[in-house]
């Protein structure tokens, strides 16, 4: 199983970006899916979070900004970011909840770097 992320850039303070990860590999099910974040020098947080049923949260400082949405036929998930600010400059990660045959595991993609000029 894999999880590969797209969409790093650069942009501009009060930009958007939009980021993508798939899931791909011998999957039976994706449960919960999830966006995080590292900031350089800063342990890694929970940016948002989407069921499969698309019931949404996200951490204070990105609601309203940012929207996490998923496909589930694409076995994807999405991060729409608007307004985005300097301190948005972080690597994301997609994470999310896989089984495989009758065993879940949470799986990690490779982080993907997003920069935010002021």
């Amino acid at each position: 199983v894999q999880l590969q992320a797209s969409g790093r850039g650069l942009v501009r303070a009060g930009g958007s970006l939009r980021l993508s990860c798939a899931a791909s590999g011998t999957i039976s099910a994706v449960r919960n899916m999830y966006w995080y974040r590292q900031i350089p020098g800063k342990q890694r947080e929970l940016v948002a979070t989407i069921s499969r049923d698309g019931s949404t949260d996200y951490t204070d400082s990105t609601k309203g900004r940012f929207t996490i949405s998923r496909d589930n036929a694409k076995k994807a998930v999405y991060l729409e970011m608007n307004s985005l600010k300097p301190e948005d400059t972080a690597v994301y990660y997609c994470n999310a909840d896989i089984r495989v045959g009758f065993k879940e595991s949470n799986y990690w993609g490779r982080g993907t770097l997003v920069t935010v000029s002021s």
